[in-house]
């Protein structure tokens, strides 16, 4: 099997796209599947491999770590002539996934695509809801020609039914249990980053209206003082926020920008409790990633997050936006030592499940089914 894979955001773009990309293609070389991706030429290009063609790009302004890239169509249509593949995979609507669906109909080769971010939930954050209708027409002609639509979660996918989209197939996400784990030396962490206080709450994701960054601040003022002098709020993450959320933010709030693996993993690890109150997530990789880490989960009730935890269980979902939902939470897990620790496990014990190895084997399925769908019409 050959698969070329069109997107305008990987590897090393910070972003739960381009991770899940670059994990989807280090197992497909692993298991010895050639690959060829077509992506943006990013702000700094770690990942160099003759696997990737990147193209020149501009950070589109609604979300910056997809950017809109100018392919090079002559370029493109060759290298894909020389790879042949039997399927082409579109990731993302812009520039690239555009050039990608392009070629697959133009050199009749299997398309199938996936739907990583509900840009509709966005537009409320950026006060351009009369973009909704226009939006939703370009995706639904976008998306048409795909065999297979993969979506993250089933509220993604039944979101996309209700606005009337065709062949869609759950793909979901999994995560590395050995990188996160509950077993990093947490002294040694709280060492590091100078924190002692006793409680550490943490938050990790883009520092952008989209977030509802907003309501963590609330929630971070509205702990009462008898309490907030313990804990220590670090929040991992960067985006068109950061400055203001800084100026904005208590005393006991630490700005560290992003981290990477390990770094992020003893974070997590540390943390006595994870808070992540956005509400446009199709998935939500970080809930999975502390959870992972042992460490129970606060969250919106809402978007791919719900799916995720267990209430009561793993963590608290919490109405999107409420911040007194969201504190109380907070308090009644500061409280009950026990009620923490358990969901800690818990939360590690559901994560442990979700493997990276069967959801992509699931995925090959696909691609299988759809490659060969041409050759089972043509005898039947």
């Amino acid at each position: 099997m050959k698969i070329a894979i069109f997107t305008d955001t990987f590897d090393p773009d910070i972003n739960g796209v381009a991770r899940t990309l670059k994990r989807f293609t280090d197992y497909l070389g692993k298991q010895n599947i050639s690959f060829k991706i077509f992506a943006p030429k990013s702000q700094s290009d770690e990942y160099v491999t003759s696997h990737i063609h990147r193209f020149k790009s501009l950070s589109f302004f609604l979300y910056p770590e997809c950017r809109l890239a100018f392919p090079n169509l002559s370029q493109v249509k060759s290298e894909l002539q020389d790879f042949s593949p039997d399927l082409i995979h579109v990731a993302t609507p812009f520039n690239i996934g555009l050039c990608g669906a392009y070629y697959a109909k133009k050199l009749n080769i299997p398309l199938v695509g996936s739907y990583h971010t509900d840009f509709d939930h966005y537009l409320q954050f950026y006060n351009m809801e009369f973009l909704s209708k226009l939006l939703w027409r370009y995706m639904n002609w976008f998306h048409r020609p795909f065999k297979k639509i993969f979506v993250p979660s089933n509220d993604t996918l039944e979101h996309l039914k209700r606005h009337g989209f065709k062949n869609l197939e759950l793909w979901g996400r999994g995560v590395d249990c050995n990188l996160y784990h509950p077993y990093y030396e947490k002294k040694a962490v709280r060492k590091q980053y100078g924190i002692q206080k006793k409680y550490l709450l943490t938050y990790v994701g883009r520092l952008a209206p989209e977030k509802d960054v907003k309501t963590l601040l609330a929630i971070a003022k509205s702990i009462p003082a008898y309490i907030n002098e313990y804990i220590q709020w670090v929040i991992i993450g960067d985006g068109p926020m950061r400055e203001e959320l800084e100026n904005e933010a208590p005393e006991n709030m630490m700005f560290t920008g992003y981290l990477r693996d390990e770094k992020l993993a003893e974070i997590y690890a540390a943390s006595d409790v994870f808070v992540f109150p956005s509400s446009t997530e199709t998935f939500g990789n970080v809930v999975l990633e502390a959870l992972a880490s042992g460490t129970p989960v606060i969250c919106a009730n809402a978007g791919g997050v719900k799916h995720i935890i267990q209430e009561g269980i793993t963590g608290y979902l919490c109405q999107s936006g409420n911040a007194q939902a969201f504190t109380d939470s907070i308090l009644h897990l500061i409280h009950h030592v026990q009620v923490r620790d358990q969901m800690g496990i818990e939360g590690r014990k559901y994560a442990v499940s979700q493997k990276w190895d069967t959801i992509f084997e699931q995925l090959l399925w696909q691609y299988m089914n759809v490659i060969e769908e041409p050759k089972q019409q043509k005898f039947a």
